[in-house]
């Protein structure tokens, strides 16, 4: 099971065009939550964020925090390899990099 996070072009006439595209395993939910970006990455809906400014300052705040407490955030890591620290911040790093490239891009999620 994964994440897939998708940010849509909003000019698009006719059919979906992705601008960015990333996905990630759901066994990092937990320390996304524990970041405070639980919601935006995986579930912005629920926070009501339709466009990709919508969650930069949340998903900037977030990796703020990963990147200051690595020690923490490896607690979380999963047991089974499939969910580490080091893959999420780099994941996280991107997404919000493309977040910021495309800011009126239109946020989509697939879980």
């Amino acid at each position: 099971m994964s994440l897939d996070v998708y940010l849509e072009d909003p000019t698009a006439k006719y059919e979906t065009e992705s601008l960015y595209w990333a996905n990630i395993t759901h066994n990092l939910g937990e320390m996304a939550d524990k970041a405070g970006i639980y919601k935006a990455l995986w579930r912005p809906e629920e926070i009501g964020a339709k466009y990709a400014e919508d969650i930069i300052e949340t998903v900037e705040k977030g990796l703020a925090d990963l990147k200051a407490r690595p020690e923490y955030f490896e607690q979380f890591n999963s047991p089974n390899g499939w969910g580490m620290y080091e893959h999420f911040v780099p994941f996280v790093a991107k997404y919000l990099e493309a977040l910021k490239e495309y800011p009126e891009a239109k946020i989509e999620v697939s879980r």
